[in-house]
């Protein structure tokens, strides 16, 4: 029990929590664009319901007036391919407006933090050679006999 409950106070349950519950709003409005624009486009060629477009596979479909299938066996690909439009649409939007931006800013502040990290290693550097001239002046000061030993080497 001890475990779930470190689960669930991870956070990312919270964060997929949340997504789900903005994916499940954005595929509202994706389908709402592929009904209102998507299909109309579409329908200037043939119909304007994408979901209308079928095939019969086995003899003339026929089909009552509450759209149930009398005979036949019908293939309804256009909701096959309304459904891979509003893939590729939600696909899309998600790339180009979160995953594309993200990954720029990403990549902004890694070059950032490598720019930082190589000034803090000059700085590093530099207080490092100041400190060494500090040494030898102060030990040329005192002369040469006394400050042999006293001091490794570099």
């Amino acid at each position: 029990m001890a475990g779930f409950k470190a689960f669930l106070m991870r956070g990312n349950v919270i964060d997929l929590a949340v997504a789900v519950v903005i994916g499940a709003a954005f595929t509202n409005i994706v389908n709402a664009v592929v009904r209102g624009v998507i299909n109309p486009l579409v329908g200037a060629f043939g119909t304007k319901d994408l979901e209308s477009y079928r095939s019969c596979l086995k003899g003339p479909c026929v089909v009552d007036d509450a759209g149930n299938v009398v005979s036949g066996i019908p293939i309804m690909w256009g909701t096959v391919l309304s459904a891979i439009l509003s893939f590729i649409i939600t696909a899309a939007v998600v790339y180009f407006l979160m995953v594309l931006p993200m990954a720029k800013v990403l990549a902004k502040r890694a070059a950032h933090d490598k720019a930082k990290e190589g000034v803090q290693e000059t700085l590093e550097v530099s207080e490092l050679e100041v400190l060494k001239e500090i040494r030898d002046h102060l030990v040329a000061q005192r002369g040469p006999s006394a400050g042999q030993g006293t001091h490794p080497t570099s």
